[in-house]
């Protein structure tokens, strides 16, 4: 099977307990985000709020390999590009510290913003230029053919 196949099923996979670990990663995630406000809005005396840092990182990234198992296209998909560029603005809390609290709040509007979107922008390629989905690149591949 090759590595396209494996990361672009043609039907997403699921694993078992999948909903129950989507719940258990979201809720450490939501935990993780209150935590970071505090540290984050308010600026903690000490390094408390680290814990909720990697609380945050930690639930996340379960979030997103659940996501990137179930079909890797969601790597191609807004709403998982809109993950990496979260990513980039909490890189940049490092270099620029006093920037933390603005760069949180963007954070936030972006995930209720992908979070709530339709599926027409949730699902949306940048490199398709249109909303893409599962058997898209397997019926895509097979016209080319």
């Amino acid at each position: 099977m090759s590595l396209k196949a494996q990361l672009f099923p043609a039907e997403s996979r699921y694993l078992p307990g999948q909903r129950w670990l989507n719940v258990l990663f979201r809720t450490l995630h939501l935990v993780g985000l209150g935590g970071l406000g505090a540290g984050f809005l308010y600026p903690a005396a000490d390094d408390s709020w680290q814990l909720y840092l990697q609380i945050t990182l930690v639930s996340g990234i379960g979030l997103s390999l659940i996501s990137i198992y179930s079909n890797g296209i969601w790597l191609i998909q807004l709403r998982g590009q809109v993950v990496f560029l979260k990513l980039v603005l909490l890189a940049l809390m490092i270099p620029f510290p006093q920037l933390r609290a603005e760069l949180f709040i963007l954070i936030i509007l972006l995930s209720g913003w992908i979070a709530h979107a339709t599926a027409q922008v949730r699902y949306y390629s940048l490199y398709h230029r249109r909303r893409i989905e599962s058997g898209d690149l397997h019926r895509q591949g097979s016209e080319s053919n």
